[in-house]
């Protein structure tokens, strides 16, 4: 018989391999190790980057009066478009082609790269030698939720999984009692496949977090005790994995009588390997759950950071304290190991009154924005965080018809993105859109492309984070996108 105490001696060295066996596990160290589906959960090629946050500029922000300066478009204000332009224009984005209009704002260069930015992001422009400037963006779909889909999904139908659900996918989590994937929003609507799983498991769908009520439900209700959760919490997983072995059970079976595993003809099929992919979802949704309410409090009670900071964020100012509350979040998600976080931030489908409507938005949005590029260079997390900011699509140079003040149409053939740390090579500009801004003519960037760049930051080669799904090979760029290497030098 061996003693209590010589079991102790004898057991540190094995207690810690098995620790360490377990970490190297849950971070895809193993040869061997992969994750649902066969996806790796590590890197394919050198990473530039852990992270992303993505500002998602719903509307559609103008880049003739942000980004991309166009002083022909300031001499021809109120004409129409110079034929020698209009045949440069694709047919998607002709219309209105006449009374061309001005923009009200001034630009001016930044930083040693010189870049000019307008005075409606004055913060920001003093951040251009950390951005790279994409002016050639453009796909071919003038309407909002195709256009959104395509942005953040790769195609306009809005049934695929969206690029921070891929990402979680791919490589899962730093943090096992934070979700993967954050969304934070302000009042806005969020269309869900926008942040949805599409045909990937449920359980990389992104959790939604409003800007003033944060995550709902953190707390323990009042007289309950963390023993009271926890013996609740064993009794739902021990009912929900017997029903799911159930489903599974039966999944199975049909799959005989149809025919062999990898042929399913029964239409019930797919419907039973939602239900287990919702059910397993959930069930790991209870349990990050409860490891939520121990951890999160403390990372989204901003009061833990010094007045200095407040100050830095614009969270001391009305007119940006909402946007200032959300970036300040993301640097501290990001800090915690939060793969992914999307940005909402809608209201820039300016119509009419251009002038007033992009000057609130960017009034509330400059300062939080650079305060985010800033603060996450000075702690050294700039670096490995890459920030991506834009819209859906851009807007055209002419001014809406029928608007009773000057606004702009959609525009989807020639729009502004900006990336900014990651690996990025700031201080540069990436292609070019006609001498008035209506369509690129250089460098032209696909929204695919875009998240081909992205996966490449991460390490992740887009060809080979895939998933199978009704027999076919999905990619998360669908067909196929290119990288833009000359965003990392």
């Amino acid at each position: 018989m061996i003693s209590r105490r010589e079991i102790l001696k004898r057991s540190p060295l094995s207690f810690g391999t098995i620790a360490l066996a377990e970490l190297l596990r849950r971070d895809g160290l193993f040869a061997a190790e992969r994750t649902v589906a066969g996806s790796l959960r590590r890197p394919h090629t050198s990473v530039t980057a852990r992270s992303v946050i993505f500002i998602f500029q719903g509307g559609g922000p103008s880049q003739v009066d942000t980004f991309d300066p166009k002083p022909l478009l300031q001499e021809l204000h109120g004409r129409d478009v110079p034929e020698s332009i209009g045949r440069l224009i694709p047919k998607i984005a002709r219309s209105p082609l006449n009374n061309l209009l001005a923009s009200p704002w001034k630009f001016r260069q930044y930083g040693e790269s010189g870049i000019p930015v307008s005075e409606l992001h004055p913060e920001l422009g003093r951040c251009v030698d950390d951005m790279c400037v994409i002016r050639s963006c453009q796909h071919d779909s003038p309407i909002h939720a195709p256009a959104e889909f395509i942005a953040t999904t790769g195609t306009q139908v809005g049934d695929r999984p969206s690029l921070g659900a891929w990402l979680t996918y791919g490589l899962g989590s730093e943090n096992s009692d934070l979700p993967g994937f954050v969304v934070l929003k302000t009042g806005e609507t969020v269309r869900p496949p926008a942040i949805g799983t599409g045909f990937l498991p449920a359980q990389f769908q992104g959790v939604l977090v409003d800007s003033q009520k944060g995550i709902p439900n953190l707390t323990l209700p009042e007289g309950f005790t963390r023993a009271d959760r926890e013996s609740q919490l064993r009794l739902l997983e021990t009912l929900n994995r017997e029903h799911l072995g159930k489903s599974s059970a039966e999944s199975r079976e049909m799959r005989v009588k149809a025919n062999g595993p990898a042929t399913p003809l029964d239409p019930r099929l797919s419907a039973l390997d939602s239900f287990d992919s919702e059910l397993e979802a959930r069930i790991k949704s209870y349990e990050l759950a409860y490891r939520m309410q121990k951890s999160a409090p403390a990372i989204f009670d901003l009061t833990r950071e010094s007045s200095e900071t407040h100050s830095l964020y614009g969270i001391d100012q009305k007119e940006t304290a909402e946007y200032g509350r959300i970036c300040l979040l993301s640097r501290r998600l990001i800090e915690q190991g939060v793969r992914f976080i999307q940005i909402r931030s809608g209201g820039w489908d300016s119509h009419s009154d251009i002038e007033a409507e992009h000057g609130k938005k960017c009034r509330a949005l400059d300062k939080p924005l650079a305060a985010l590029l800033t603060d996450l260079k000075r702690r050294g997390l700039l670096d490995e965080t890459l920030v991506v900011c834009g819209g859906e699509f851009g807007r055209t140079p002419a001014s809406q018809r029928g608007a009773s003040k000057p606004g702009r149409d959609h525009s989807p053939s020639g729009y502004t993105t900006w990336l900014a740390g990651g690996g990025v090579r700031g201080g540069q500009i990436i292609g070019r859109t006609d001498e008035v801004g209506y369509s690129a003519v250089e460098r032209p960037v696909h929204p695919n492309d875009l998240h081909a760049t992205i996966l490449y930051a991460l390490g992740l080669d887009q060809h080979e984070l895939v998933y199978e799904h009704h027999n076919r090979r999905e990619l998360v760029t669908v067909n196929g996108g290119k990288v833009v290497n000359e965003v990392f030098g």
